[in-house]
């Protein structure tokens, strides 16, 4: 039987359930429960590739990314995220962002699937709502960037953490931009929708842009918005890419991730 356990300040919620044996209902249940906490995790899954690629269509047509190679011919959008004990520098992620928001349609979602992880709590995922962000931002500061949009870039500050992974997929790669309203309105909810790690300028001229740059990241990321996932091993987790800030921690270890992104 299909229970929701939501976290703190409903940032996020477990899902338990055997994804083996979910139904139609289930299935409704669940998306209700990905736009209401904006994120959800299940543990103790064991999926075959085949399984996983036919739960993430449940929520819609899936992309391939544009940055690193799939798992293989049969199953290229499947993207593998690894980090081995002897890779040096940043994780991949580490600083908070919105997958590929560097593309005109970025994907709504994306999921994630540990095949192999350090020991619980060494290596977590970092989530950060942005509409609790929106909900706690003072009203002036909606009403200047309500119709302000932000520029972003593949090459913007996090895209050092892709350096090592851009040379598994054998090719150069060209830079990707594109721009986005910071303010959006999600179904029924409104939500900050703004990448630091691939920010590289507002799309039009406001006074003391630094400064309102700054507020802004530094709002984006308050702790009281957070909650921070320990991983084990065969537990996927979604979260909507236009509500939910991500980024990955530092760690040092071996970790494989099996990643979908969702258009």
């Amino acid at each position: 039987m299909l229970k929701i356990i939501p976290n703190k300040k409903n940032i996020g919620a477990e899902i338990t359930v055997n994804l083996k044996d979910i139904t139609n209902k289930d299935i409704l249940k669940i998306k209700k429960a990905l736009n209401k906490y904006g994120m959800l995790y299940f543990k103790q899954q064991e999926l075959t590739s085949k399984f996983y690629i036919q739960f993430a269509k449940y929520f819609g047509k899936l992309a391939n990314y544009p940055r690193l190679k799939g798992l293989n011919k049969k199953f290229p959008q499947i993207t593998v995220v690894q980090r081995k004990s002897t890779d040096k520098g940043p994780s991949f992620g580490e600083q908070f962002h919105t997958d590929s928001i560097y593309t005109k349609k970025p994907p709504r979602f994306t999921m994630l699937l540990s095949k192999l992880v350090p020991k619980k709590g060494k290596a977590n995922t970092e989530f950060c709502s942005q509409y609790l962000a929106y909900k706690e931002l003072p009203n002036p500061i909606k009403r200047k960037f309500k119709n302000i949009k932000g520029k972003y870039s593949s090459e913007g500050p996090i895209s050092v953490t892709t350096k090592e992974r851009v040379k598994e997929k054998g090719k150069n790669i060209k830079e990707l931009k594109s721009s986005h309203k910071i303010i959006r309105k999600i179904c029924t909810n409104y939500s900050i929708y703004c990448s630091p790690g691939h920010f590289v300028g507002f799309s039009s001229k406001i006074k003391n842009q630094e400064k309102f740059k700054k507020f802004l990241f530094n709002h984006q990321i308050k702790k009281k918005f957070q909650f921070s996932l320990p991983w084990e091993k065969n537990q996927l987790a979604i979260w909507d890419n236009r509500s939910m800030l991500h980024q990955a921690t530092p760690f040092k270890g071996n970790r494989i991730m099996h990643r979908i992104t969702i258009k």
